[in-house]
């Protein structure tokens, strides 16, 4: 970690280092604080305060620019393996807070009784997650260089800066181009897809085994196997019988005359009663 070390253009931008390419650039009311950690004695404490200004993410390391430099404060920056747990913290009122306790390098501009400091960004227009996100995945694969480069007799260490310069330092054995910087698919995405492929190729191998035409066209299509299109029966106009039904006079009288019975009974019943 080094304090007004990042060389800077006439424009204001910083100038990359050989191979650097950024990743992320944040809103510019984004806020740093630099400090000590609180086990520090008052004589020891150390703070850093910004209230605005860009931090940059590349695949080296991470910049802090102010918008309004002073004396004290002009540029930040830090190896990305000289961050260590790293986490978002969400409050319920005010800005998300990205947070990491940070190893200075020696000569940096921090006084070598600081073994560790505490690093905070504050987002207060938004993308702590996106930086958090694309921290921690250029950091994973930056981290498997490394190894890869230790395993090879390349590199010594694990890729964190021990002194401040403006070289290679501990990762000038690390091969930066095999460090892929897009964002990878998803692995269960992938792999989901080729299940689908190999299902489709699995159903179409049974269909041709089965003896079942894929794909016939209409012109080879049998006579017997010709579609039928079938109409449910047109519904015929309603029209009432001319004539009754067979017995209808019969049954009609026979009605009749029981309830003519019926009340000859009851007006015989009323005259004797």
């Amino acid at each position: 970690m080094s304090i007004n070390w990042v060389m800077l253009s006439d424009d204001g931008a910083f100038t990359p280092l050989p191979g650097e390419q950024t990743l992320y650039t944040s809103p510019p009311r984004t806020s740093l604080s630099l400090q000590s950690l609180a086990k520090q004695t008052h004589t020891e404490a150390f703070s850093i305060q910004s209230s605005a200004g860009h931090v940059y993410l590349t695949n080296r390391r991470v910049v802090y620019l102010p918008s309004s430099p002073t004396p004290t404060l002009q540029s930040f920056t830090v190896p990305l393996l000289n961050l260590h747990d790293t986490h978002v913290t969400a409050p319920w009122f005010g800005p998300n807070v990205w947070t990491s306790l940070l190893q200075p390098v020696s000569g940096g501009g921090i006084p070598a009784q600081h073994a560790a400091l505490e690093l905070k960004l504050t987002f207060k227009d938004g993308g702590a997650f996106d930086f958090h996100t694309g921290y921690e995945r250029i950091k994973e694969r930056l981290q498997q260089a490394v190894e890869l480069a230790r395993e090879s007799g390349v590199a010594v260490g694990d890729g964190t800066e021990r002194s401040a310069g403006r070289g290679g330092g501990a990762l000038e054995g690390v091969d930066m181009g095999a460090v892929h910087l897009d964002q990878l698919p998803r692995y269960e995405e992938a792999s989901r897809g080729e299940q689908g492929r190999e299902r489709e190729q699995q159903e179409q191998q049974q269909q041709r085994d089965s003896g079942v035409a894929v794909g016939r066209s209409e012109e080879g299509r049998k006579p017997e196997e010709e579609e039928v299109e079938i109409r449910p029966p047109a519904e015929e106009p309603f029209t009432p019988p001319l004539e009754p039904p067979p017995g209808y006079e019969e049954v009609q009288r026979d009605s009749v005359a029981t309830e003519l019975e019926q009340r000859l009974r009851e007006s015989e019943e009323r005259r004797y009663s």
